[in-house]
Order: C-alpha cells, then sequence, then structure tokens
C-alpha cells in the first residue's frame, strides 16, 4: 500500500507551510485537523498527520505507540514503512480517515481515552449524538 498518496502529500506540505508562515509572524501557530491516519492491522500502535517537512520523510501529529501515553511529536515515514508485521503485513494508511476536528481535540481526547483508538470512536460518538445548545431552544 502506498502510504502518502500525491494529495495527501501536498494537503501535509501545505499544512507546514502554514505553520512556517505563521510562525514568522507572532500569530498563533494553525491548529489544522489530522490529513492521515496510519495504524499497525496486529496492534495498538497508531499515527495522525497534520504536517510533511520539506524533507518529504519527517512527519508531525500524534504518536500512539500502545502504552496509554500518545504524544505530539515527530516521526519518520520511512520508518513507519519500513516496519515488517507477522503475515507479511506492515503498517497500513486507513483509507476511510478523515477528521474535521483540530490535532488538539484529538490529543486531549487520546491522551483522556489513553488511545487514539478509543480517541476515534469517542470523537465518532459525539458526532454521531451532538449534545443539545440550550440556548438554541424556543418555546412557542
Amino acid at each position: 500500500m502506498i502510504l502518502l498518496t500525491p494529495d495527501l502529500r501536498a494537503l501535509l506540505r501545505a499544512n507546514d507551510i502554514a505553520r512556517h508562515t505563521v510562525d514568522g509572524d507572532g500569530a498563533p501557530s494553525p491548529d489544522p485537523a489530522p490529513i492521515v491516519k496510519f495504524f499497525n492491522p496486529v496492534g495498538a500502535e497508531a499515527w495522525l498527520a497534520t504536517e510533511l517537512y520539506d524533507d518529504g520523510d519527517t512527519l508531525f501529529g500524534l504518536a500512539d505507540l500502545g502504552f496509554c501515553c500518545p504524544e505530539l511529536g515527530l516521526f519518520s515515514l520511512s520508518e513507519i514503512a519500513s516496519v515488517r508485521l507477522p503475515f507479511g503485513l506492515g503498517i497500513e494508511r486507513d483509507i476511510n480517515f478523515a477528521s474535521d476536528r483540530p490535532l488538539s481535540v484529538w490529543a486531549d481526547t487520546a491522551r483522556r481515552t489513553g488511545s487514539i483508538i478509543a480517541a476515534e470512536t469517542l470523537l465518532r460518538r459525539q458526532a454521531a449524538n451532538p449534545l443539545p445548545n440550550p440556548g438554541n431552544d424556543r418555546d412557542g
């Protein structure tokens, strides 16, 4: 499986460029939604990436190595691609992954729930069953 398509690479690069542009002018850093999710099909590891550095290998995002302590940081696309798992498997890209939640929400939720996978379940449930907004209730 191709871990990053040209379209995904372009989106990840655009986020990195946007962050560098903002860093130079003192404005708050952007908080984009993750673009891509990688996962171990036979384990608990998962990664969410928002940026791809100009070296074409270094990704920034949320990494969860299955120890109940997801962390924001850098990880290597080539290292993820080189992982060899049982049954001839490797790390895969979740081709159905999409999110409109910023990375900070993912990181907070993953830390509270203990994993990216648990955070994904919780965020999906919240999206499917949004809490009512009492300010929008109108009687009569």
